[in-house]
Parts: C-alpha cells; sequence; structure tokens
C-alpha cells in the first residue's frame, strides 16, 4: 500500500510548492459544487489521508515521510499562498498536476476531488 501511495508523490505530473505553478485564471470561476457539505469534508479525509498526507503531512503542511525526496518541496496547504487560492484553482492543481506530483484526472473522480478540495479547506481551520 505504501508503495502505491508513493507513486503518486513521485508521478511525472504533481501539485508542488513551487510559487511558479499557478492555475489559468479561468480555473477561478470554476464553482465548487459541494462548498459547505458536511459530508465531502468526510469523505474527503479518507482521500487525503490514503493518497495525500504521505507527502503532505497529517496536518496538511507538507511535511509528510515522503516530502523529504521531493523538490520541490510539496504544498503547505495551510500557507496564505494556498488558502488565497480559489476552490476551482485548487481543483483544477488537483486535477492536471505538475511534478513532483501526480494528476488526479483519472485517479479519481470529479466528486472525489472536490471532496479533498473540501478537506483542504477544513485544514486550513484548524490550523488556526
Amino acid at each position: 500500500m505504501v508503495l502505491g501511495l508513493l507513486f503518486f508523490c513521485f508521478s511525472e505530473n504533481a501539485l508542488s510548492q513551487s510559487t511558479s505553478w499557478v492555475a489559468p485564471a479561468s480555473a477561478n470561476a470554476t464553482i465548487n459544487p459541494l462548498k459547505g457539505n458536511v459530508e465531502a469534508i468526510k469523505q474527503g479525509k479518507v482521500i487525503y489521508q490514503s493518497m495525500c498526507a504521505v507527502c503532505h503531512g497529517e496536518k496538511g503542511k507538507g511535511n509528510g515521510p515522503a516530502s523529504v525526496t521531493l523538490t520541490p518541496s510539496p504544498a503547505n496547504f495551510l500557507s496564505i499562498r494556498v488558502k488565497d487560492e480559489s476552490d476551482g484553482a485548487i481543483f483544477w492543481k488537483l486535477t492536471e498536476g505538475n511534478p513532483p506530483m501526480a494528476s488526479y484526472k483519472t485517479m479519481l473522480t470529479e466528486t472525489q476531488r472536490w471532496q479533498l478540495v473540501n478537506y483542504l479547506r477544513e485544514l486550513e481551520l484548524e490550523g488556526k
């Protein structure tokens, strides 16, 4: 199972700490269809724990066990940079990926990616 999780971190497409990775402006207009959905947050947490925590850490700070081998480092979801991104931009990044993080376009359904966006927003609230 861990090897499968590490694949996602080392794949050729990924969500990174790099400040140069900017979603297209059109992504900002994408509306989160699950915003405020408590069940979506719960499902997003399950997805996060199984697919993201190994690189991004349990609390989303970019310090998971696999993070030490990644360049650039995984994003810190509690950072102002991520906090200021629109839900649509985060969804786009999860969908498209940017090395070293995988694209989740075919690995997760659209609903699962929105659930993950909602959980990432919850991490922000937990981090305050």
